[in-house]
This record gives structure tokens, C-alpha cells and sequence, in this order.
């Protein structure tokens, strides 16, 4: 029933948008009417065009996501289990967390070119702290009376953290993920639109350029689509994962707006 109830407005918005495109209230250049985009998609699948570019910019997101969680997962752990170092890379992070990633672009193109290198780093710029604030938020704010229990029990400092502490942090862990795969797939977007020569990015300027709206609205539905269907999965194969921990992900709770 939730599923149905999802679908109402997305069905409303195309018999209205097929209305106006039916009574001409729009420009069929500057708004494109449901069929001619239905019909662009096929012809962008059929050609291999559409799949190429999202595969390009698929890969781009999941090695991009990769590499900031193998730094920001750990750098998080270790100044959670640190509490004096907070103190040295407070001021730094919170610097860099303020910097959109989208504005060192220029830069980023200067230094590294228009490869990959650069949209890996804007990726890292934009995944960074969602992952990496999150983690710290679940290793710092645990309960201390299961420390305690722990401590009663003569657990190692190595079986506090792995036993009582990590489990407890799970929960942001999974979160912070969820919501750096969403940056990650947004922050790559702005990349490819101002620096790239493949890419579901590319395919939209390239399509402004010769003035294809239809071209740009399909490359649009396919980011909304795509992003919907990989956080969908993230979301049940996580809810499995607490299911294991006897726990509950409370979606859409973020850290991402302040320092701890």
C-alpha cells in the first residue's frame, strides 16, 4: 500500500505535463512532451548511448565512494579512540567541511586535468564528512554504563571497542554510508558537467549544446532513477545487516552539520 501511495504523485505530474503537452500550454522545444522523452530514452538505450555514459559515471561513484571510506572510516576511528586528538583536527575539518567541493573544481582541473583523478577527488570532498562525522558520532556516543560493564568483566581496551563500542556505532556507520553514496553521486554530477569527456554529466552539456532538451531531461530521470534504485538496496541490505545486531537504522538522521 506505502508503494502505491508512492506512485500518486509521480502519476499525477505526467497526466498533467501530458495535458499541457497535449493543449500546446507549453513550447515542445523548451519542455519536451512525456512521449518524445519516452521515445528519446529508447532510441539513447537502443544506440548503447545512455548505458555507456551511466556505466562510466557508475563506476566513477562506487571507486570514489571506496576510496574516501577506506580514509574516512578509520581517520574517524582513530580520533573517536583518541579524544585529545579531536582538539588538532578540529579546526582543519571544520575549514574544509564549510569548502563545496564543486568550487575547488577549477583547481582540482589545473592540478590533475579533466581525468579521473579530479572527479575522484571531488567525490572525496563531498563523501568525506557525511562518513566520516557519522562514524565519529557512533565511536564517541556510546553508553558508558555497558563501558562499565565491560570494565567489571576485565575486557581489554581492544575488546571494549570491538564488543561494546563498534556495535553501539553501527547504526551511524550505516547512515553516514547511505549518505555519502547520495553526495558521491551528486558531487559527480557537477564534475562531469564542467570537466569530462564521458559520463551521464557529459551527456546533459553535451546535449545543452545542441540544444536536445529531450536529451537532457532523459539524462536527468536517469540520475533521479538510478540513485533511487542503488539507495533502495543500500537501505534493505543495511536494515538486514541491524536485523543481525537486533537494532533499528533510523534513516535520515545525520551528522553532517556539526563538528564533535
Amino acid at each position: 500500500m506505502k508503494k502505491i501511495k508512492g506512485l500518486i504523485i509521480p502519476i499525477i505530474i505526467i497526466v498533467l505535463w501530458s495535458g499541457a503537452s497535449l493543449l500546446k500550454v507549453f513550447n515542445d522545444y523548451i519542455i519536451p512532451s512525456p512521449w518524445t522523452i519516452c521515445s528519446t530514452a529508447y532510441e539513447l538505450i537502443k544506440s548503447g548511448e545512455l548505458i555507456r555514459h551511466l556505466a562510466v559515471s557508475f563506476f566513477r561513484v562506487f571507486m570514489g565512494f571506496f576510496v574516501t571510506f577506506i580514509i574516512a572510516f578509520p581517520s574517524a576511528i582513530f580520533i573517536g579512540s583518541k579524544e585529545k586528538a579531536i582538539y588538532y583536527f578540529e579546526p582543519f575539518l571544520e575549514f574544509m567541511r564549510h569548502i563545496p567541493p564543486i568550487a575547488v573544481i577549477p583547481i582540482l582541473i589545473l592540478w590533475f586535468g579533466i581525468g579521473e583523478t579530479s572527479k575522484l577527488a571531488v567525490i572525496f570532498l563531498a563523501t568525506f564528512f557525511p562518513i566520516f562525522l557519522n562514524t565519529l558520532n557512533g565511536v564517541t556516543n556510546y553508553d558508558k554504563k555497558l563501558l562499565e560493564v565491560g570494565q567489571v568483566l576485565g575486557f581489554s581496551n581492544k575488546d571494549k571497542f570491538f564488543k561494546i563500542i563498534l556495535p553501539q556505532a553501527v547504526p551511524s556507520i550505516l547512515i553516514g554510508m547511505q549518505l555519502g553514496l547520495g553526495y558521491s553521486w551528486r558531487s559527480l554530477m557537477g564534475a562531469e558537467l564542467i570537466a569530462a569527456s564521458s559520463g551521464i554529466g557529459y551527456m546533459i552539456m553535451d546535449a545543452e549544446q545542441l540544444s536536445r532538451p529531450d536529451i537532457i531531461i532523459v539524462g536527468i530521470f536517469s540520475m533521479g532513477i538510478i540513485g533511487y534504485i542503488v539507495d533502495y538496496f543500500f537501505i534493505k541490505i543495511t536494515k538486514k545487516i541491524m536485523t543481525s545486531y537486533g537494532k533499528e537504522v533510523e534513516y535520515g538522521r545525520t551528522q553532517d552539520t556539526e563538528f564533535i
